[in-house]
């Protein structure tokens, strides 16, 4: 043990900063309030302030510091979608994701393993073809690989389950990062630039005057405010139906589950879009395996047996022998899906009212562009930068939709 060590743990004057003291009091006013203490609420807060100057922020929390999504996803980071308005937002994020821990002087585990989609039909293989142009132009790593590259990328790959592997997507990109440490840097950040973050404390209902949200009703008193924005995920559309504003999305439940660890074998993640299932390896040895969202509108973050037997199933035919691993752990988040499966970024109906909403299964992977995209927007007082202007709530109306719904093997 090194004496230094031993010297501060034996000293009765060292004085360590906490990350998070005490919350203080709610003020009677803030100039901007943030509802939802996930990874955007925080990066929006931390952007603000170290961007904007801007402090007098409030951020609200009705349960625990990154305790909705945050905690509930798969962890997994990339930019290869399909339409360019997505691949430049993505690659932005991807970017910003490399130099977090740096930033933080906190590590958020960031490990840069690339994704590999199989293709099992011809017209898989023309997509992800154009996939990996799209990306390629827009400054993406993307490429197509054969059976034997894939052979060689994951040797124990089974190549011919029910539906034989043709080609694969191999996405360098790809990478994951520890989810709880991204919400817990930015806080960190943010709170030290003297934002105010209010666990426990949960919007209730909204006070509107000349069509702006004057002061937002909590379980702890009411409180004003400048400016509202709104980044709260799977209740996204609870809180937008309290101010009557019309958006088209619904809520469904997301699963995944996770093995014992084992010895690693497998680098990248892989998934399938034939089998609708992705497979990784945490770097606890542990096996991640996920699928597709629920089929039915639901709030509630329950695990259930029928979808567990189908996604091991399908992650069987993908790595024969894991079949033999015991299951260790299930659980699941809630998605605020969209018709076309792209955000909702932006202003809303209500003039200071401002919304990060509709991510699905998307959210964690943009949670750095999006505290930058939309720290800018609340900041110029409702001026909405390029990079997120496709992503406004007004495309469903003009019929500008950008659709994603074919992004990926399987909800990620």
């Amino acid at each position: 043990m090194p004496f230094s060590l031993l010297r501060h743990g034996l000293s009765s004057e060292l004085r360590v900063e906490p990350d998070f003291p005490p919350p203080p009091p709610l003020r009677d006013a803030y100039d901007v309030v943030i509802i939802g203490g996930g990874g955007h609420g925080m990066a929006t807060a931390y952007y603000l302030a170290k961007h904007h100057g801007v402090t007098r922020i409030a951020v609200l929390e009705k349960g625990y510091l990154g305790g909705g999504n945050t905690a509930r996803n798969t962890a997994v980071i990339r930019s290869n979608y399909l339409t360019p308005e997505s691949v430049k937002f993505y690659i932005a994020s991807v970017n910003l994701y490399r130099n977090l821990s740096n930033e933080f002087d906190f590590n958020i585990m960031y490990s840069e393993r690339g994704q590999l989609t199989l293709a099992h039909t011809d017209g898989a293989v023309r997509a992800f073809r154009q996939r990996a142009e799209v990306n390629r132009h827009l400054g993406g790593r993307s490429e197509m690989l054969d059976r034997q590259q894939i052979k060689e990328l994951v040797p124990l790959l089974n190549l011919d389950p029910g539906h034989p592997v043709l080609a694969g997507l191999w996405h360098i990109d790809g990478a994951t990062a520890r989810h709880d440490a991204i919400a817990w840097g930015y806080a960190r950040g943010a709170v030290r630039r003297g934002v105010e973050f209010h666990p426990l404390t949960e919007a209730q209902d909204f006070v509107v005057d000349k069509n702006r949200v004057v002061a937002i009703k909590t379980n702890r008193g009411p409180i004003k405010c400048g400016c509202v924005v709104q980044a709260v995920a799977g209740s996204s559309s609870i809180l937008l139906n309290k101010l009557n504003i019309r958006a088209p999305i619904h809520t469904y439940p997301l699963q995944a589950m996770v093995t014992q660890p084992v010895k690693p074998f497998l680098d990248p993640l892989v998934s399938s879009s034939a089998l609708h299932c992705y497979v990784q390896q945490t770097g606890r040895g542990e096996i991640l395996i996920g699928g597709g969202s629920d089929p039915y509108p639901l709030y509630g973050t329950r695990s259930t047996l029928d979808l567990k037997e189908g996604l091991l199933a399908h992650a069987i035919e993908m790595f024969p022998f894991l079949a033999n691993a015991k299951l260790m752990r299930q659980w699941s988040g809630i998605t605020d899906m969209t018709p076309d499966y792209s955000p909702i970024m932006g202003l809303s109906p209500v003039d200071n009212y401002y919304l990060d909403a509709g991510w699905g299964t998307y959210g964690f992977k943009a949670t750095p562009i999006c505290g930058v995209t939309m720290a800018e927007l609340v900041a110029s007082g409702g001026k909405v930068p390029e990079l997120i202007q496709p992503f406004s709530l007004d495309r469903f109306s003009r019929f500008r939709q950008i659709n994603e719904m074919g992004a990926t093997a399987a909800s990620h």
